[in-house]
């Protein structure tokens, strides 16, 4: 073997070693990085003890990834309760039974679960909330809004003026009700009327099952109106007046979760999606400020002078 030959060997085995311990030292910040963020911003590394918070925003859909992410932690042991923020202004009955139902597997696992009640908490987000062992909400929360709402339109009239005829073939009288071509008849209407009825004696019965009401008490308010939560609490459809700091307070004091433990948001979507998300947030706040003059801050029609 050449010298040259024994020269090359040796320089690909310390480049091999500088590659390891610089891939070490990156792994080295990255542990400290996080380390440090953790520390300052209250949040918990893996694996340690700390109260889980989810938060629940907008239209409530049928999210699978929130569901699996709740069933996940209900099987972790680092974690010693959840809070579940709420602001939402409702959603689907399908969307609202199935947080309902993870929020409750949560809390008969043995994690104790309470609900914040923010802006708005109504219909679907007064559902989700029913799965907490707690609520609690804001004098001027809006809530309630129990109730079943479907909702269609007839455009039979405006097409007929327009000289389009609509063909609508179904297997049967009730397949194609409603239907915003065609008037709705008597008998989709009772059919239709069947079918909120049932969901709406669903939604009254996990109040009741929920809040340990009678249920001519829940039907008394289930009449889809619309409450504060300071009417909620004298309704027994809430348990107290407060936000986070007061949850943190009754986990301390019921359930024994120390108020000093850190607090990890509930991630239901990958690092990848986040990231992308955020990148998405900042060129939107920069079009609207910087391009349209818009004040991303306040709703869209209030322009800055």
């Amino acid at each position: 073997m050449t010298l040259e030959a024994d020269l090359l060997i040796d320089r690909r085995r310390l480049k091999r070693r500088l590659s390891f311990w610089r891939a070490a030292a990156v792994l080295l910040l990255a542990a400290g990085a996080a380390f440090l963020t953790a520390r300052t911003t209250g949040t918990a590394l893996p694996g340690a003890a700390h109260v889980s918070r989810l938060t629940v925003e907008g239209f409530i859909g049928d999210d699978r990834k929130v569901v699996e992410a709740l069933d996940r932690l209900r099987k972790d042991a680092s974690n010693r309760g959840l809070i579940v923020a709420i602001d939402s202004p409702g959603g689907s009955a399908g969307g609202g039974e199935a947080l309902y139902a993870a929020l409750d597997r949560v809390r008969k696992g043995g994690k104790p679960v309470v609900a914040v009640l923010r802006g708005t908490a109504a219909s679907a987000g007064y559902m989700t909330a029913l799965g907490a062992e707690r609520i609690f909400a804001r004098e001027g929360t809006v809530t309630g809004s129990i109730g079943v709402l479907l909702q269609s339109f007839d455009a039979s009239e405006l097409l007929a003026r327009v000289g389009v005829r609509p063909e609508v073939l179904a297997s049967g009288p009730l397949k194609a009700q409603p239907n915003p071509f065609q008037p709705l008849s008597p008998e989709g209407r009772e059919a239709m009327m069947r079918v909120i009825g049932d969901l709406h004696d669903q939604f009254v019965a996990k109040v009741v099952a929920s809040r340990g009401m009678e249920e001519a008490a829940v039907r008394a308010v289930a009449d889809g109106r619309v409450l504060t939560g300071r009417q909620a609490l004298e309704r027994r459809l809430v348990d107290a007046i407060g936000g986070e700091p007061e949850a943190r307070a009754w986990l301390a004091a019921e359930k024994g979760v120390p108020e000093s433990l850190p607090v990890r948001d509930v991630q239901t979507r990958g690092t990848a999606q986040r990231l992308l998300d955020s990148a998405f947030q900042g060129m939107a706040k920069t079009v609207l400020s910087e391009w349209l003059g818009v004040d991303w801050r306040w709703p869209l029609w209030q322009l800055r002078p």
